[in-house]
C-alpha cells in the first residue's frame, strides 16, 4: 500500500516499537454536496495537534509514549468512491491483522465505509455515530456511493439493532424512518442506555465533526445550526472512547472555512482525548 507522509501529530513521532492505534489520513472528498475541500482535514488535524499537551487534566494523564503510529495519507484517485473504498478497506484490513486500532482522519464521512468493510470481516461490533446528519439515505443524486448514505451502508453491514446515533438534527423523512437508534441532544442517559443494548461488543466510533453547532466547528462540509457545544462532543467522545474500540475516526473537516483553525483544534482534542480514554482501559498509564 503506498501513503504520503504529511507532517506527523504531536503523539506519533519517532518510530514506536509496538503501537496500539494506526492512523491513517484518507483525504477523499468526492461525493461533498454542499462545501468541498474536507480532503484537506488530516494535514490541518495533524497541525492541530501541535497546540496542544498530551497531557489530558480531565484523565490526569498523558498519552503513552509510542501508543501512536501515523502511517500517514492514503494516495487516492479523488474522483473515484469505489476506488477510495477498496484502498481505505485493503488499508484497514491490514492494520486490524496485526492486532491494531485503525483511527481514520477524513476525508468526507464515506471514507467511513471502507474502514466498516474491513472491520465486518474480523467480527461482530456496533457502530456509535456522533453527527448532525442520519446518513441514512439509500443513494443521493443518483449516487448509491456517497457521504450521505454511508449509515445506510454501515447498517447494512452490522444489523440495525446495532447502530446508535447522537446528534442528528438533519434527515429527510424516509431515512430518518430507518433510525433504531437516534438521539438529537447529548444526555449522558442516553449514552447509558445505548452502552447497555451494546454491551460486551466492541464499538466502532464514527464522529463527523459538524456534530457540533458551527458556532464550535464551522470548517465543515456541511454546517447545521443548533447542534452540541465543544463541551459536550468532548464529553461524549470521552465516554465512548473509553469503551471496548475496534475503531474510529473523525471526518469532515474543512480547514479552508474556518481561518482561526478551530474545528481542527476540536478534532485533534477529540483525537488526544480518545488516546488517553483507552490507555487507561489498556492499563498503559493508570
Amino acid at each position: 500500500m503506498e501513503f504520503i507522509h504529511p507532517g506527523r501529530p504531536l503523539w506519533a513521532q519517532g518510530e514506536p516499537a509496538s503501537p496500539r492505534f494506526s492512523l491513517l489520513g484518507v483525504p477523499f472528498d468526492g461525493t461533498s454536496s454542499f462545501n468541498p475541500g474536507s480532503r484537506e482535514g488530516p494535514l490541518a488535524i495533524r497541525g492541530a495537534t501541535h497546540g496542544l499537551e498530551d497531557y489530558s487534566p480531565v484523565f490526569g494523564r498523558s498519552v503513552p509514549e509510542g501508543y501512536l503510529e501515523d502511517l500517514g495519507d492514503l494516495e487516492l484517485s479523488f474522483g473515484n468512491p469505489g476506488s477510495m473504498l477498496r484502498r481505505t478497506e485493503a488499508a484497514v484490513y491490514e492494520i486490524a491483522a496485526k492486532g491494531r486500532i485503525p483511527f481514520l482522519l477524513g476525508g468526507e464521512h464515506l471514507v467511513t465505509l471502507g474502514a466498516l468493510r474491513a472491520l465486518h470481516r474480523q467480527g461482530e461490533f456496533a457502530i456509535v455515530q456522533l453527527d448532525a446528519h442520519a446518513d441514512l439515505r439509500d443513494a443521493y443524486v443518483g449516487e448509491s456511493l456517497s457521504h450521505a448514505s454511508v449509515i445506510y451502508h454501515g447498517q447494512e453491514l452490522v444489523g440495525p439493532g446495532r447502530v446508535f446515533q447522537f446528534g442528528i438534527r438533519s434527515g429527510c423523512e424516509k431515512e430518518l424512518g430507518r433510525a433504531s437508534f437516534l438521539r438529537e441532544q447529548w444526555s449522558p442517559g442516553a449514552a447509558r442506555d445505548a452502552l447497555e443494548q451494546i454491551g460486551e461488543l466492541p464499538i466502532y466510533l464514527t464522529i463527523d465533526i459538524d456534530v457540533a453547532d458551527p458556532a464550535f466547528a464551522p470548517g465543515t462540509g456541511t454546517p447545521e445550526p443548533g447542534g452540541w457545544t465543544s463541551r459536550e462532543l468532548l464529553e461524549a467522545v470521552r465516554l465512548f472512547g473509553g469503551r471496548k474500540l475496534i475503531g474510529a475516526d473523525i471526518v469532515e473537516v474543512l480547514p479552508s472555512r474556518d481561518p482561526a483553525g478551530i474545528t481542527a483544534l476540536l478534532a485533534a482534542k477529540c483525537l488526544r482525548e480518545i488516546l488517553i480514554a483507552q490507555s487507561g482501559r489498556d492499563g498503559d498509564v493508570l
